[in-house]
């Protein structure tokens, strides 16, 4: 097992100097001259960061593991509009199906995720494509990229369905302030990735990358989207709004192998990059994830003022900081919060992408029909 608490050996460093002849010799884009007298790509010039090797050339794979990411991605494959929303709609205009914490919880939440899943579609497809040379993990981000805009045409699916006010909903990024604290730090923590004049290739690059990575993957997509999950499928599980808790879990499954990717391209960074994971960065990360988790506590305290059956704000904290947690020990760092049980153990079961697809009784689908697949 690796140890991450201080960077590994200074033997392994590549020198300033190396780094940024590679940069100029490499052309990360694949779009530039052909190099008629190339060699053959060679599994050892593969990397992450600032490659050495064609990133047009697939063949041979050095991350077997970004390839099964592709795969679990095809084979989760599904579309909003194949679920029936006939309940749901009953169940919205009645006037006593739900309470009216139910109605603003269920409204806050689909705010912050129609302009959430652009956000990340836009740094997916307009940054991180661009800075990650390895023709693998590209095929897994062209896939993702597929995934978010399924996930903004679910939301769409549903504000029409349930004949939403389109301009409330995709506007609350902006007006809500709850809402609008998270984008703004998530815009501030990404800003090096949709900065065009932003390159690679040097040690205070390659590491505002990785942070950025780390604000996009293990906070964005891997905390602030799971009180909003536990939310829609609390619901689910009384049976309440089971179009769009069956919808949900369906993202859920995705947004799971897209934490999971990130987590080992940044893991894979860390091993590639040894000096750029210093003590002070680790202790910068950790304060990123506090300080995300306490973004999403008030976020909690505004979608559920004083909660409703079997859900409220104080238990979306504490399954925030047993979520916080987790993610330290991925990328190998000691816990932010004192140890915290899930308070959700259920969440993990909506995740399993090996059982029978029978949600709620709506229909039955089986999405995995590939290998058997492992979610943290």
């Amino acid at each position: 097992m690796l140890d991450w608490s201080e960077p590994a050996a200074p033997a392994r460093q590549m020198p300033p100097s190396l780094v940024a002849q590679i940069t100029v010799a490499a052309d990360q884009t694949g779009l530039g001259t052909i190099d008629r007298s190339g060699g053959r790509v060679s599994v050892d010039d593969k990397r992450m960061i600032n490659c050495r090797a064609d990133v047009n050339q697939l063949l041979p794979l050095k991350y077997k593991w970004a390839w099964e990411k592709y795969l679990a991605g095809c084979n989760n494959h599904w579309m909003p509009t194949e679920v029936s929303m006939q309940a749901d709609i009953a169940l919205w205009k009645s006037r006593d199906g739900l309470t009216e914490d139910e109605r603003r919880a269920i409204k806050r939440n689909l705010g912050f995720f129609a302009a959430s899943e652009s956000l990340v579609a836009n740094n997916i497809v307009l940054a991180i494509y661009r800075h990650l040379t390895n023709p693998e993990c590209r095929q897994y981000l062209l896939r993702q990229s597929f995934e978010e805009a399924v996930h903004t045409h679910t939301f769409q699916y549903i504000v029409e369905s349930l004949g939403l006010d389109e301009g409330e909903l995709f506007n609350m990024y902006r007006e809500v302030p709850s809402i609008t604290d998270k984008a703004a730090w998530a815009l501030k923590h990404t800003q090096h990735l949709d900065d065009p004049d932003f390159k690679t290739g040097t040690p205070e690059a390659d590491q505002a990358f990785l942070r950025d990575l780390v604000a996009f993957y293990v906070i964005f997509e891997g905390m602030w989207f799971y009180t909003g999950f536990a939310q829609i499928l609390s619901l689910g599980r009384r049976n309440k709004m089971v179009g769009i808790a069956e919808q949900y879990q369906y993202i859920l499954r995705d947004e799971s192998i897209h934490l999971n990717f990130g987590i080992d391209v940044i893991n894979q960074i860390k091993i590639e990059n040894p000096h750029l994971w210093t003590k002070a960065f680790q202790d910068e990360v950790r304060a990123m994830v506090r300080e995300a988790a306490e973004l999403e506590a008030a976020y909690g305290r505004d979608t559920m003022p004083r909660g409703f059956l079997g859900l409220n704000a104080a238990l979306c904290e504490s399954y925030m900081h047993f979520i916080a947690n987790r993610r330290c020990a991925q990328l190998g760092l000691a816990r932010v919060f004192d140890e915290t049980e899930n308070p959700f153990p259920w969440m993990s079961e909506a995740m399993d992408l090996k059982k029978e697809k029978n949600f709620f009784e709506t229909r039955v689908i089986e999405y995995q029909n590939g290998g058997a697949l492992s979610w943290e």
